[in-house]
């Protein structure tokens, strides 16, 4: 069968022809895209306290991405990743921390939420996984299931993991301790069963809603109230026992591992007594630890 060609398929062959042309011409139609990590990190913080020596301290990398496209357009794109978790010493100056372990991912995805005992922290949403990474071993995620008990409702935000019962955690957001009405006001999260479940404080536990932070030693319970107004900061064991009162006007308090940060001061709780270290810190604007002999000691 003879093969003929109309005028109108040669024009049609013509003009393809014309833009694979152009396409050679220009850089082959095809995008040039660089990627680059910054070598300096940022957006340093202090996690948590292992004890009265060492810190955690987690950072990034921010990094930029250019695309020159073939047609002429210029983007970019920024973004922070490769999270590190360090440990260093904060008593005594050192050239650097004592660990570092970084995850290989291009962005943020929130490994940094806080301290979940003296040696791991906790990160993630919590909607249907949670982050955990112990220092010294590799960081893991693991599934949760997400429950609600008490027909309470309007799950929150989490933004503090305590130890509590029975090897279990405490979860809290900034203010859902008091939380009125059916709303959930806390959230028991067991690692084990992987499970996450959102309550109501019970009876026995209604005394918390005056604490700004709240964990368990044992089958003890104990509560951290702040007072910056009256100067009437304390801490409570199990409701009653008023463990160090008053305190210096504070504002700023948490429980961290086995530790406890009190405004500038770094203690521990042990036997139910309240030490503060000689060193002070300013909070997480800056990674200096002073001591009373006007030492600083700088987390580099």
């Amino acid at each position: 069968m003879e093969n003929k060609m109309t005028k109108f398929g040669i024009e049609k062959l013509l003009a393809v022809l014309a833009v694979a042309l152009a396409c050679v011409c220009m850089w082959g139609c095809s995008d040039d895209v660089s990627f680059e990590w910054e070598k300096t990190r940022r957006n340093a913080k202090v996690i948590g306290f292992v004890d009265d020596s060492l810190v955690m301290v987690g950072d990034y990398r921010f990094w930029l991405e250019v695309t020159e496209s073939w047609n002429g357009e210029h983007l970019e794109e920024s973004g922070a990743g490769n999270p590190r978790l360090c440990v260093y010493n904060y008593r005594v100056q050192e050239d650097g921390p004592r660990w570092c372990d970084s995850v290989a991912e291009r962005n943020n995805s929130g490994w940094f939420g806080g301290q979940l005992t003296d040696s791991i922290i906790w990160g993630g949403d919590f909607t249907a996984k949670m982050r955990m990474w112990k220092i010294g071993e590799q960081p893991h995620e693991i599934a949760l299931a997400r429950r609600v008990e008490d027909g309470c409702s309007g799950k929150f935000k989490i933004t503090s993991i305590k130890q509590w019962m029975d090897g279990t955690f405490i979860a809290r957001g900034d203010k859902s301790l008091t939380t009125e009405g059916n709303g959930c006001q806390y959230a028991v999260l067991d690692t084990m069963a992987r499970s996450l479940t959102f309550k109501r404080l019970e009876k026995d536990y209604e005394w918390l809603k005056e604490c700004d932070d709240v964990r368990a030693w044992g089958d003890d319970v104990y509560c951290l109230v702040l007072d910056e107004k009256d100067g009437n900061s304390f801490v409570l064991k199990n409701k009653k026992d008023s463990i160090f009162a008053p305190m210096e006007k504070l504002f700023e308090g948490r429980f961290s591992g086995k530790m406890m940060e009190l405004g500038v001061r770094i203690c521990s709780l042990i036997k139910d007594d309240i030490t503060c270290s000689d060193v002070k810190w300013t909070g997480n604007r800056e990674l200096e630890f002073y001591q009373n002999d006007g030492t600083i000691i700088y987390l580099k």
